[in-house]
């Protein structure tokens, strides 16, 4: 009598940190209609934790799953995601549009850059999140960013522009009106001003 082994594959299954709305299940579940039977998901980000993160959606058969991927299971199919990618999709949410441009699938991932850090993070950590994931999307449309360098005793936050924003003329109504107004409200009381430290020569980069 032969001997029958069987792989064992380990999936954890814990509660989602990904939205995918009702309109996106019902679209996966269409495209996954036309699969081979047991394909769901995967989501996954591509160089996760830099400036460079990259989320994407991809076909995941039963073979392609790993021993340590992650279950998310919907009412209309289950995400896999890799053990990397996990922190990083926090407060994700996959949605699919339909609009007078035609209908598209969106994934918005706010953390993908930065892993999700707690309220009582060290204030570094904090306001490093808040640039990564609220400031520099915002400049990322002028091919912009900001980094955080360090905080003084005196709880100056100290930043350095790169890309589009170093020599841009607007630098310093961005960094006022903007970049300080919203830092100083969200760390109030542990923040007492924002300085740039960036030597700014314009150049065919800068956006202004």
């Amino acid at each position: 009598m032969g001997v029958i082994t069987y792989k064992l594959t380990q999936v954890f299954v814990v509660s989602n940190p990904i939205t995918i709305t009702e309109s996106a299940q019902s679209h996966f579940a269409k495209l996954l209609a036309q699969q081979p039977e047991g394909t769901n998901i995967r989501v996954f980000v591509v160089n996760p934790g830099t400036q460079n993160a990259e989320c994407g959606v991809s076909y995941c058969p039963p073979e392609a799953v790993e021993s340590n991927d992650t279950e998310f299971k919907y009412e209309a199919l289950s995400a896999y995601v890799d053990e990397l990618s996990l922190p990083f999709l926090e407060d994700a949410e996959i949605d699919f549009v339909t609009d007078k441009m035609g209908s598209q699938l969106t994934l918005k991932a706010p953390n993908a850059k930065m892993r999700k850090v707690s309220d009582d993070a060290p204030l570094m950590e904090r306001v490093e999140y808040a640039i990564q994931t609220q400031v520099n999307p915002q400049l990322a449309g002028h091919g912009g960013h900001v980094s955080l360098m360090e905080i003084t005793d005196e709880g100056i936050a100290i930043v350095q522009f790169g890309g589009g924003c170093n020599g841009c003329s607007m630098v310093d109504v961005t960094l006022k009106e903007g970049i300080e107004k919203q830092l100083l409200q969200e760390f109030s009381g542990e923040l007492t001003a924002v300085r740039d430290m960036t030597e700014h020569d314009r150049g065919e980069h800068s956006y202004y």
